[in-house]
Parts: C-alpha cells; sequence; structure tokens
C-alpha cells in the first residue's frame, strides 16, 4: 500500500504560464480524495485519467474562486453521467448555500446525495474518522476561513508470515488474533503459536498535510510533525516576503523553513503567483533550506512507499 499524490491545478488567483487554479487527487487506501476543485478541474482529471466516478470524497479549503470555482460544474457532471453513489463534501461555511442556490436556479436535482459537512473555522478538529484513516482540520490564516487537512493512516495490524503456513493450520480466529499481535494458546496455556515467529511487522502508515492559502502557522507544528508528505503554498519568493505578509500568504523559504522544522519527509510547494512565469526562483530558494523540496508541476504524482 502507498500513498500518492496527483498535482492537476498548482496557480493561484488567476490561470497563467499553463498553470491551472489549485487542485489535487490523493489516493490513500484504493480511495480517491479531491482536494480543491478550481475552475477547470473536471477537464484536468480527464487529461489525467482520473475517473470522476472513483471521486467519493471532496475537500475544499476555502470560497476564493480559484479553489471552488469548478466545483459546481464537476459536481453537475457527476450527474449527468448518472452518479447515484452518495459524495462527501467538506468545506467551508456558505458552501452549502451556494451549490444549492446553483442548483436552485438552474433547475438541477442531483441523482445522487451530497452529505455535507462544514468545518468549524480557526479549529483543529478530526473531521473524518474511518476505520482505516483520519482526516483532521489545519486552520489556516487567511482573510476568509480556510482549512487544511491532515490524512493519516491508523496502525495497521501485523502480517502473517506466510512461510510458516506450510506447517501449520491455522483457523479464521487464530488469524484474526495473530494480526492483532496475540500468541496462540493451546488448551493448557501454553504458547502453541508465538506471535513473533509467526507474524511479520506491519506495513508503514502513511501521512499527508495539505496547508491551503495561508500565513506561516507555528501553531500546527507539532500537529504535522514527521508527515511524510507537506503540501504548502509558496505562493511568493523571499523577496516578495512583506507582500506575502499583507495578502495572507507565505514564500518559499519560509514554506521550506517550515517543513525542516516540522521534519517532514518531503515537502511539494504550490499556489504560484503568476508573476512567476519560470520557478526557479522558488525552487532555488526551498532547496537551499530543505533539499527535499519539489514543484508541484501539473501532472506530477508523489508517491510515497517506504522504499
Amino acid at each position: 500500500m502507498s500513498l500518492e499524490l496527483l498535482i492537476l491545478g498548482s496557480n493561484s488567483a488567476a490561470f497563467a504560464h499553463r498553470r491551472h487554479h489549485t487542485a489535487q487527487v490523493l489516493k490513500l487506501q484504493d480511495q480517491y480524495f479531491l482536494i480543491d476543485c478550481g475552475e477547470g478541474t473536471q477537464l484536468l482529471m480527464k487529461r489525467n485519467k482520473v475517473k470522476l466516478s472513483r471521486i467519493d470524497h471532496i475537500f475544499i479549503s476555502h470560497l476564493h474562486g480559484d479553489h471552488y470555482f469548478g466545483l459546481i460544474g464537476l459536481l453537475s457532471t457527476m450527474h449527468l453521467f448518472g452518479r447515484k453513489k452518495e459524495l462527501l463534501l467538506i468545506g467551508p461555511p456558505g458552501l452549502s448555500e451556494i451549490l444549492q442556490l446553483q442548483l436552485r436556479y438552474s433547475e438541477t436535482s442531483l441523482n445522487f446525495k451530497i452529505n455535507f459537512k462544514e468545518f468549524t473555522p480557526g479549529e483543529s478538529e478530526m473531521i473524518y474518522d474511518h476505520p482505516k484513516y483520519t482526516v483532521t482540520t489545519l486552520p489556516m490564516d487567511h482573510r476568509v476561513p480556510c482549512s487544511g487537512y491532515l490524512f493519516k493512516e491508523k496502525p495497521k495490524k501485523r502480517r502473517i508470515n506466510r512461510k510458516m503456513l506450510d506447517d501449520v493450520k491455522l483457523s479464521n480466529l487464530d488469524i484474526v488474533r495473530l494480526k492483532d499481535g496475540e500468541d496462540i494458546l493451546d488448551s493448557d496455556g501454553s504458547v502453541k503459536y508465538e506471535n513473533k515467529v509467526m507474524t511479520l511487522d506491519p506495513n508503514p502508515s502513511y501521512s499527508y498535510a495539505f496547508f491551503s492559502d495561508t500565513r506561516l502557522r507555528p501553531e500546527l507544528m507539532e500537529i504535522i510533525r514527521g508527515v511524510d508528505l507537506l503540501y504548502h503554498e509558496a505562493t511568493f519568493a523571499n523577496d516578495m516576503k512583506d507582500r506575502a505578509i499583507q495578502t495572507y500568504h507565505t514564500t518559499a523559504e519560509q514554506a521550506a523553513q517550515y517543513a525542516k522544522e516540522a521534519e517532514v519527509g518531503k515537502l511539494v510547494l504550490g499556489h504560484f503567483s503568476a508573476r512567476y512565469k519560470e520557478l526557479d526562483p522558488i525552487i532555488s530558494e526551498a532547496k537551499a533550506v530543505f533539499e527535499r523540496s519539489e514543484l508541484a508541476i501539473e501532472g506530477t504524482k508523489f508517491i510515497v512507499d517506504g522504499k
């Protein structure tokens, strides 16, 4: 099992230099999560061979248009394609009202149900608890209510050592107990099958943190410390630091320093200002601080698999 992040769009504010608005697809536990949905997202999904039917979870960070203007079009296309499955939509206050208004005036009644969860501005909360993973909101420091998201796999069970199965016969209950870390006992209470002999260590659990539009958030460092992959906005290079502060954004150098201090596995930089036709200043600035920095180039896939 691995964690995969596909970048669909990576520009801020406006389409420029063939870069589109923010959107990305995270694959975790064989489920697909769409994170933000800027204008043109469904076209970028088609270009990158992402099937709309695979998207059962959508996470919107905030209500600036470059992060959600593609949502109503995407939902409408799902409807036209005959979708019946329920869809989980998580986003800021006001998003549900906007969608209802758009659907009402277009006289559209969707074929599928949307389960909408509204995050609480300014608070970090576990907003989705799945048996295999959790999603926690990360309050950003932006001009409107805005949240990032932390996706974190739960600890996995131990694995049966297949080499040991030739000599023993295990019941289904034995297998469950061994995976839970227990020894298998005889009727007299003695150890029949020792767990450390019959099993292997669990596969690693992976994590991904998405930092949307924001000034630096030192308050969140302990929450995301050690994540395998961190996406952090880097709208400007450091010579525009004052501009970043004024507009509630971050520089590449600041994001890299944050990643270094948080001891993350890899940093992915995105949300680039249209002033940068070439992104060399962004990546050079980041790598000078944190070598494991990469650019969110559209169509790029980042894979975390422990290898």
